[in-house]
């Protein structure tokens, strides 16, 4: 009962993410404003909103603009900042786009975030790929940063800049380092959205799954609806350790078996092909989350395995594949 009645901020909120935050909190009993640019490329995509119809705020601007929309955001008790893009590949493609939309927006939206908002929570969406290269698994709070391409520097000194204003108690964050995410209103339109964004199209389209290299590499792949549990609890609980805190899925499966498990539900094969041209460079090997920090603080853990999660994706993708693959 923590959000009814309390006015949301959600950035990005036409995305993937996003929009699954926006609609959980509009469920919860939440006021929520959504503000999104729609950058082609990011993954907005109006119909993911569509059961919230009419009963929400929505600002088209890029989130830097926020000092423009002060009547809009006073009063606003949490926000959910997933803006931004997620294309490792793109950011080595053009870092300069990247670097205006992971670092230079955010910049400008929390420097006006904390003078309209003061103290403010903010659940900041991070990403795995800040590692880089594991150096353990599974990867906890206390391995190293070192990325290797040019989003996951930039999304890290994003983080910087909340942890910065919150050590000053200008706001007040929560940074979350998310693993892969798969779900309903995943942007499947949108190329270069990661391996599940890969195989996940492939499969409502009933091609054949493609696997890069020898299919060996590991990941701990989460579903959205745990992944908003997340948010969702990072948002409400009072005092939280002053640090980002690692959520990955239940189970570590190579890209392999997840392309299998995939393929048995859609009915194709799965292939394996060379890595194509700049992906090999930035691919991390083997990755897997020690959830024990999150779990601690906000009593969290992943519920759905990934068979259960495919099969309610696709489901969500038969019904509605003229949105996201017209």
């Amino acid at each position: 009962m923590f959000y009814a009645g309390k006015r949301v901020l959600v950035t990005g909120g036409l995305g993937f993410i996003g929009s699954n935050v926006a609609i959980r909190l509009a469920g919860e009993g939440a006021q929520v404003t959504v503000m999104d640019s729609s950058v082609p490329g990011c993954g907005a995509n109006p119909f993911n909103l569509e059961p919230l119809s009419g009963r929400m705020n929505i600002i088209h601007d890029d989130i830097g603009a926020l000092a423009n929309y002060r009547s809009d955001i006073a009063g606003t008790a949490v926000v959910f900042n997933m803006a931004g893009e997620i294309s490792h590949i793109n950011s080595m493609r053009d870092p300069v786009r990247d670097l205006e939309l992971n670092t230079a927006s955010q910049l400008r939206f929390l420097l006006a975030l904390r003078e309209i908002c003061p103290g403010i929570r903010v659940v900041y969406a991070s990403t795995r790929q800040v590692y880089g290269v594991p150096q353990f698994l599974p990867i906890n709070e206390s391995h190293p940063v070192n990325p290797i391409d040019f989003n996951g520097i930039h999304k890290h000194a994003a983080a910087g800049y909340h942890r910065l204003l919150t050590a000053r108690e200008e706001i007040d964050a929560s940074i979350l380092r998310l693993t892969n995410i798969y779900g309903p209103r995943m942007a499947l339109n949108v190329p270069e959205q990661g391996v599940l964004g890969h195989f996940f199209r492939r499969a409502v389209l009933g091609e054949d799954l493609e696997v890069f290299g020898d299919g060996k590499q590991v990941r701990d792949p989460v579903y959205i609806d745990d992944i908003v549990d997340a948010m969702l609890l990072a948002g409400a609980r009072g005092a939280l350790p002053k640090t980002t805190m690692n959520a990955g899925g239940p189970d570590a499966l190579s890209l392999a078996e997840m392309a299998q498990l995939l393929a048995a539900e859609s009915g194709g094969k799965v292939r394996f092909r060379p890595f194509p041209e700049g992906h090999k460079s930035i691919d991390i090997g083997s990755f897997s989350t020690d959830n024990s920090l999150v779990r601690e603080a906000l009593g969290w853990e992943p519920k759905v395995g990934f068979a259960e999660g495919v099969r309610r994706t696709l489901a969500y993708f038969r019904d509605f594949r003229e949105h996201y693959l017209p």
